[in-house]
């Protein structure tokens, strides 16, 4: 297995046990990294566990957005440690399969939301711009609320994406917890 760009860090003290607490008593490579700058690994830990675990999104949207982000930014990391819970919230293996084509969304698997979803995705993903017709979409389907967490959660995995394919972390054996 690579190994990343940046070495991992000391794993104890008090933010290493806020990231197991998260994720019920194991760190990932990706901890190890974030441990290099304690405040930027809290922030990171509030993040994505609210991201993860306090959204009104349902867990195959989560899993979507999570995915889909994972392919446009080739992020292998993401993809190994979210597939797993993305079938457990439910999608399908056709519905995986074609999250890794160039026009996911246009493909006949997906609920109308899903589409929108994907949509939104790819576009904020992609160009940053949400069109508004593509905007217009998910309004159909989501409340305030929902909009604003969708919202971030693209920006959130965007953001974890980009970690880790700039310091090259190898996927992991299987998923990651929390």
């Amino acid at each position: 297995m690579n190994e990343p760009r940046v070495p991992g860090a000391d794993d104890d003290g008090p933010t290493a046990e806020l990231l197991r607490a998260r994720r019920g008593g194991e760190l990932s490579a990706l901890d190890r990294l974030l441990l290099h700058s304690p405040p930027v690994a809290e922030g990171w830990n509030a993040l994505l566990g609210a991201l993860r675990g306090a959204t009104t999104l349902p867990a195959d949207l989560r899993e979507l957005v999570v995915l889909r982000v994972a392919v446009l930014n080739d992020a292998a990391f993401e993809w190994v440690s979210h597939e797993p819970i993305a079938r457990r919230a439910g999608l399908a293996e056709l519905q995986l399969q074609v999250l890794r084509r160039p026009d996911a969304a246009a493909e006949p698997v997906w609920t109308p939301l899903q589409a929108a979803v994907l949509a939104f995705t790819d576009a904020s993903t992609r160009d940053v711009a949400v069109p508004e017709e593509v905007f217009a979409g998910v309004r159909e389907h989501l409340d305030d609320r929902q909009v604003v967490e969708l919202t971030a959660l693209v920006g959130g995995y965007a953001m974890v994406s980009r970690f880790l394919v700039a310091l090259a972390v190898p996927p992991p054996d299987g998923e990651v917890p929390g």
